[in-house]
This record gives structure tokens, sequence and C-alpha cells, in this order.
């Protein structure tokens, strides 16, 4: 089956050949796995959330000297440093701005002023109709399977996706549970326009995540994560010593402020970033029980591709 993506949206929006983007995800989207991504076809993203604003800069360049394809960046809004890689993003002429956690009313205005595209994150039809109305060109739907922080709707991906397609006119790009070719096929049957993948590019060779927290993600099997720190910040993650000290804190009532003094600062980097996978902090989503290898971005573009026609001649 020949796949001609020339009149899809998300590649038209974007200036890509194939509509998947991949996730911004902190300690695993620095520049080499978003180039990787773009040059494999689809929209890599470089994620600031675990980035001070000089390094933000610094891996802007890298990517723009590692590929002449179209890429953007991730900005989740509630770190206080995202104003300042803001205006970095726009002074280096980045023009594709994916938006989370946070309103994009904050930051519309200066992208529409620069001619960026603006795409934000959500997790229930009632927030991307708010999207649009605000101007963003696109949304990212976001079910509850996705790993890292997450929403506290719990709406699966299978019921996300068409609930936001029927209320809004922008294009939906599913994300929260794919890493295969069908789940892909799946996503564009619910009416979505692409698919946003976090976990499976997480775990790749490009990924500037620690090789440590790779091979737990693909040790990890079904029902190995969990959603926890709903009182304070939604976070889905891999079983490991951490998780497992806050969820019994949890399940004693522990209040937020005794969390968060548990949770600390740098917890993730501790787990993602410097491969400390007991006490370290693991976001994964919940289709890590399908990621059974770390191969290059490449090989995992071509699976997708190759998933997604084999999806549809069966079907």
């Amino acid at each position: 089956m020949t796949l001609d993506w020339s009149d899809n949206p998300l590649c038209r929006l974007f200036g890509c050949e194939i509509p998947v983007v991949q996730g911004g995800m902190v300690y695993n989207s620095g520049a080499k796995l978003a180039a990787a991504v773009s040059n494999a076809g689809g929209l890599g993203l470089i994620g600031a959330g675990s980035m001070r604003p000089d390094l933000f800069r610094d891996q802007i360049r890298k990517a723009r000297s590692l590929t002449s394809r179209p890429f953007g960046v991730n900005l989740p809004l509630l770190y206080p440093h995202m104003e300042e890689c803001l205006e970095i993003a726009l002074a280096e002429g980045v023009r594709i701005v994916f938006t989370s956690a946070g309103s994009p009313r904050k930051v519309i205005g200066p992208l529409k002023e620069h001619g960026c595209v603006s795409v934000h994150v959500v997790a229930s039809p009632a927030l991307a109709r708010k999207c649009e109305d605000a101007g963003c060109d696109a949304v990212v739907c976001e079910g509850f399977e996705a790993g890292g922080h997450n929403g506290r709707e719990e709406i699966t991906t299978m019921v996300l996706v068409p609930e936001c397609v029927g209320v809004v006119s922008v294009p939906v790009i599913a994300a929260g549970g794919i890493a295969t070719g069908a789940q892909f096929a799946a996503a564009m049957a619910l009416g979505a326009a692409g698919v946003q993948i976090g976990s499976r590019f997480a775990v790749s060779r490009e990924s500037s995540g620690h090789e440590a927290f790779k091979q737990a993600v693909v040790a990890a099997g079904p029902g190995d994560t969990h959603l926890v720190l709903k009182s304070h910040v939604p976070v889905r993650l891999l079983r490991n010593a951490f998780r497992d000290e806050i969820t019994a804190m949890e399940a004693r009532c522990a209040t937020v402020e005794d969390l968060v003094a548990h949770l600390g600062r740098g917890r993730a980097r501790r787990g993602m970033l410097e491969g400390d996978v007991e006490l370290g902090e693991l976001e994964i989503g919940q289709v890590s029980g399908l990621i059974a290898d770390v191969p290059p971005v490449a090989e995992i573009m071509q699976r997708l591709l190759d998933g997604y026609a084999e999806a549809r001649a069966r079907l």
C-alpha cells in the first residue's frame, strides 16, 4: 500500500512528510532526537521543560545544524522560565510552538505576531474548544494512557479523540498509548489528523535519556505504570522504589506538602537523565509494555509506516 500524506492537514501545517509528531519529553527530547524525527519525515520537538534558557538556545541551534527540515519546540507553561524560553525560540526563528500545562492565551499574542503555528496539549474536549477559541492552529488531545504529566479527567485516548474531533474544526493530534503502526491507524480512524508519540521515541538511540532508564522501560510489563500525585501535579510513572514510596504515602492520605517534600527537587533528572532507576522519577506511558528494544528513530518511523499499512490492509 502506497501512503500519500500530501493532502494531510498536519503535513501542510508543519511542512513535514508524515503526520507523526515527537512528544516534547523532559530529559529525553533534545536536538539529536528532534532532528532525527524530522529527518525521518515527522516533526521533531525540542522539549524546554528540563532545560535552562541558555541550554535551550544551544539545542535549537544544534538541531538546525542537524536537519534542514522543520522542527518545533514544546513549552510547558507551568515552569517559571518558559517566558524566557519563548523569547529565545522566537528570536531563533522557531515557527512551530507546542505548549502545555497552562493556558495558550498567555502566549498566543506573540506567537501570532511572529507568524508561528500554535498547538496546545489538552486532556478534555472542553479545553480543546477553549484552545480553538484562543486561536490555536491545532490541538494535541492526550489520553489518560500517556506518560509524564497527565490530565485529571482520566479520559482515555479512544474516547478523548472522537470527543475532541466532534467539537473543534482545527486538526486534532492524538496522543497517549501510541507506539505502533496499528495504533497510529486506529487514531486516524477515530478522526485524528495525526499522532504525537512520546514513550516510543523516548526509548530510541537518539533520545537523551539514560540507557538505564531506557532498559527499565524495555523490561516493563503491562500494568507497570501508574498515575500518582493527583493532588499535586498528576504524573504517570514506571514502578520503582520511589513510586512505591509515593503510592504508600498517598494510601496513608499524606498531605500535599508532605508529598512535595518527599518528591524534592531534581527527581525526574535523577531518574531519566542520570539513570537512578530505583529512586528517580521514571516518566513513561502505559504503552511501555509494548516497547521491547532501543532502535534508531529511522527504524521506529519505518515500523510505524509498515504497521499502519498492514493495519489498513487487514481492515
